[in-house]
């Protein structure tokens, strides 16, 4: 039995993700995330697939939490054998009002987390003879859109790790590699549409398809299932050769 981290993963992406996982009842899965009913979220999905599930709250912008959650998750299972940094946030603003305190907190969630982690993680890794990492970069980690400076940066910046550690990692049978989703239908999403339908006085069709999909070549959202899927396939013994990529799952958005 493999135990899988998952950072981010009581909501979204992070928690289709663990669902996938937990489908195939061959990983024990250690929950993170900053929702207050966080270990009632990771229990019900234990039940639910009869899996074993341990959660922690550990704040990502604190290493000696994301240090301790490392060591708490191999005390209650004996190791950690897979890593997905998921937990990111975002914020848009142009570059002369961006707030100094949000680029700060962008990437130290969406870049500086995942370093911590891959540190902490490494040495089981590396004695083992066995690991895989797999960051959840974005289509914004391969190209650029105005008015998300910190978020690009990030994202680009956690492909650049994905490499990095790809060469790390090789004589030791760790890969890493990084999904770069397009626009996924999240309860987040679902919120901005329709805050962007009133903003700009758009029907949520129309913000779907004029705003958010309008780089897209397939108009569709990418579903957390798809996402889940390929870090299956990522996370598989047989991937050994499959590192240092940066998949874009975005509808042909990079494909222009």
């Amino acid at each position: 039995m493999k135990t899988i981290l998952i950072t981010g993963s009581t909501s979204g992406i992070g928690l289709g993700i663990a669902k996938e996982f937990a489908k195939t009842k061959q990983y024990n899965i250690i929950f993170n995330g900053l929702e207050t009913n966080g270990n009632e979220i990771a229990e019900n999905v234990g039940k639910e697939f009869g899996v074993a599930v341990h959660f922690n709250g550990a704040n990502m912008l604190k290493p000696e939490e994301l240090r301790l959650m490392v060591t708490e998750g191999i005390n209650k299972f004996g190791k950690i054998d897979i890593l997905i940094n998921n937990a990111g946030i975002q914020h848009v603003s142009p570059i002369e009002d961006f707030p100094d305190d949000k680029w700060n907190a962008i990437i130290g969630i969406n870049l500086t987390s995942a370093f911590y982690l891959c540190k902490a993680v490494w040495p089981g890794m590396k004695e083992r003879q066995f690991g895989r990492i797999i960051n959840i970069a974005s289509a914004h980690g391969l190209v650029a859109s105005e008015f998300k400076s910190a978020y690009v940066t990030s994202k680009h910046g956690i492909v650049g790790l994905t490499k990095t550690l790809a060469l790390e990692g090789a004589p030791f049978n760790i890969t890493c590699n990084a999904i770069c989703p397009g626009y996924v239908k999240t309860p987040l999403v679902e919120k901005q549409i329709a805050d962007q339908a009133r903003a700009h006085h758009l029907t949520e069709s129309e913000v779907v398809n004029k705003v958010m999909l309008m780089k897209q070549a397939v108009k569709q959202f990418v579903t957390v299932e798809s996402l889940g899927q390929m870090a299956l396939l990522l996370a598989a013994e047989s991937s050994n050769t499959i590192t240092g990529t940066a998949i874009p799952i975005d509808g042909g958005w990079n494909a222009q």
